[in-house]
This record gives C-alpha cells, sequence and structure tokens, in this order.
C-alpha cells in the first residue's frame, strides 16, 4: 500500500448527507483494507455520523456545505476530518439531565480515546474549521 492515501467528499449541509458521509467512510476504509465487520469501523462509522451531525445541525446554516476528508499515512493512522465554513468551535455542553442533544463532542473525543486517538480543531484558511480525529490504523496490526 501506498505511503499515503487521501479521498474527499463535499456534501450539501443536509440530514441526509449523514448517512452518506458514514457510507463514503465506510466504503473508503474497506477499499484500503479494513474489514466492515471489525470493531473499530463501527467506532468510526459511529465517530463520523456524530461529526457530520454537528456540521449540519449547529453551523446555522451559514455553511452550505461540509468536507469530509479521510487520510492513511504508512498504515499506521488514520485521520479522518469535517470541514466546514462556519467560524464557531465546537463547544463542549454541561450535561443536563432534559438536554436531548449537545454531546456529539464528548461522544466523539470518548471514542477517539478508547481506540488510543487523539480529536483536534484546526482553523481553516476560509475562516471556519475542520475537527480532526486521528486514530491507530488496526488493519495492519490484524495482518
Amino acid at each position: 500500500m501506498a505511503d499515503h492515501q487521501e479521498a474527499s467528499v463535499t456534501l450539501p449541509s443536509e440530514p441526509g448527507s449523514v448517512s452518506s458521509a458514514r457510507r463514503y467512510v465506510a466504503n473508503v476504509l474497506a477499499e484500503w483494507g479494513l474489514p466492515a465487520d471489525a470493531e473499530i469501523a463501527d467506532t468510526v462509522r459511529l465517530i463520523v455520523s456524530e461529526l457530520a451531525t454537528n456540521a449540519v445541525q449547529h453551523t446555522f446554516g451559514q455553511s452550505p456545505t461540509f468536507t469530509v476528508d479521510v487520510q492513511l499515512d504508512r498504515d499506521e493512522q488514520l485521520r479522518i476530518g469535517v470541514t466546514d465554513s462556519h467560524p464557531r468551535w465546537p463547544q463542549r455542553l454541561p450535561a443536563a439531565v432534559q438536554q436531548d442533544n449537545g454531546r456529539g463532542m464528548v461522544i466523539i473525543r470518548w471514542l477517539t480515546a478508547e481506540c488510543g486517538g487523539r480529536l483536534s480543531v484546526a482553523p481553516t484558511a476560509e475562516g471556519g474549521k475542520t475537527v480532526w480525529i486521528a486514530l491507530p490504523w488496526p488493519a495492519a496490526v490484524e495482518s
């Protein structure tokens, strides 16, 4: 496999795009050798769903699209980023008993850490941001 692989898709910021983003990433990872039934594959799909949902729900119509970038470096590290053009960075909201939403970043952080990865947020040149997760690539370990 190549030292570095990349894939990217840009989708409209609408609810139906969340499942499209999840499917896209799952297909890319399968092409790169990650079995669809691997435990980490389920975790990645959930993380992508949460990141895409945040890009749709929390940009308040100010980001007409969002982009999902998938990168694999030297068969060692998987990076997935979701970029939108809204300037507000994700915020951890206090957990409230009556609260129905706002826990996405907590879920993403926990799942990422549980897999031995890390989460970061980076500004874009256009004034938006990319929320990145970096995880160890399990397919190389399983080989």
